[in-house]
């Protein structure tokens, strides 16, 4: 019998983060799902939604109907505005309840920036303080003292985990860092053929955002704890696949060292971080590298300018860019072993088409 078992309910529970964390948790040996709430399609099973549920799972409710003094966490999988009117509800009442919020809403520490990049006025301003902003290998030092855990978002997983080590250790420069990101369509979430005016994704690559794009924001905010004249371009991708991120980034050396010395410090910085993979210098990279799992694979590369690199970062946008992530911050929290729940192989290379 498993020991120190936390109940979990999980709001937005048929998007596809909401079924990929489903997938995930159903198969933690520390979890009991008791709650999986929409607000439609109540009383459905949930594998009617997602096949690769095999697992007997309470029906589809309405988050009214939780009772939550039986609850321990509450991940929050929900359109950017909605999660912040829940936790702001909850937070003070239920002292016990923890929260992984996948939204953006406790990203950004300033409110204002929030209504700037995501129109609307945030509901939960004095909880923002309250709250952590949490690439897994970067903040767990610091997790267990906040009750709202904040998701980053998917694009900013990819970059940060290669940039923030060098950075830091200023073995890059500042200025001109160059991001090209390109990402399956399910970043786009369920309604991507809508949002997009019904593009044909399955035949196209598609350029969106490219004035501005909401996930800057977190990458300046970030940038900025390190070095306040950080600046960079980022331009986002959509490209014919259903799941998948695959950043590329353009950076100039700060100082005279080979790309097999900036891999060596990168291995050196997250030798203890289970999830990271950092590929032989000079290796390819693409997002079957890490498709269904909750890795992210970097490769450091030498172009024909010897002032130069490119860095490859690969993740899958749903699990370790959403879910995979939002299950490895809760094993922080919960003093599981970060591996707990997401180091198996029984993904299926699926398609929610």
């Amino acid at each position: 019998m498993v020991k120190n078992r936390i109940h979990a309910a999980i709001a937005g529970a048929t998007g596809f983060v909401g079924l990929d964390l489903i997938n995930i948790l159903s198969n933690h040996p520390n979890v009991i799902i008791r709650y999986l709430c929409a607000q439609k399609n109540l009383g459905k099973k949930i594998n009617s939604f997602d096949k690769r549920i095999k697992k007997k799972l309470p029906k589809i409710s309405n988050l009214k109907k939780v009772n939550w003094e039986q609850i321990d966490v509450l991940f929050l999988s929900l359109p950017n505005g909605e999660a912040q009117k829940i936790i702001n509800k909850l937070y003070l009442k239920y002292k016990h309840l923890k929260f992984v919020d996948l939204s953006a809403d406790f990203r950004l520490k300033n409110f204002n920036t929030f209504r700037k990049y995501y129109g609307k006025v945030h509901k939960a301003k004095k909880l923002i303080k309250k709250s952590i902003y949490s690439i897994s290998e970067l903040k767990k030092d610091n997790l267990k003292k906040f009750r709202i855990i904040s998701n980053p978002g998917c694009y900013p997983t990819s970059v940060q985990i290669p940039l923030i080590p060098l950075l830091k250790k200023k073995i890059i420069k500042e200025r001109n860092i160059i991001i090209d990101s390109k990402s399956g369509y399910s970043g786009a979430g369920k309604n991507y053929k809508k949002k997009f005016n019904y593009k044909n994704f399955d035949f196209s690559t598609y350029a969106y955002s490219v004035n501005s794009h909401r996930h800057e924001a977190e990458l300046y905010q970030e940038f900025k704890i390190i070095n306040k004249k950080i600046k960079f371009i980022f331009n986002p991708h959509l490209i014919p696949t259903f799941r998948g991120i695959l950043s590329s980034i353009y950076v100039e050396k700060n100082k005279n060292i080979s790309v097999k010395s900036i891999t060596n410090v990168l291995k050196k910085f997250y030798r203890k971080n289970f999830f990271i993979k950092i590929n032989k210098h000079n290796s390819p990279l693409g997002t079957g590298n890490v498709i269904n799992t909750n890795y992210c694979h970097i490769s450091i590369c030498q172009p024909q300018d010897p002032n130069k690199v490119l860095i490859l970062s690969a993740i899958d946008n749903l699990i370790k860019g959403a879910a995979g992530q939002a299950v490895q911050n809760m094993n922080i929290i919960f003093n599981y072993n970060e591996q707990r729940g997401l180091n198996w192989t029984n993904y299926l290379y699926y398609c929610l088409f």
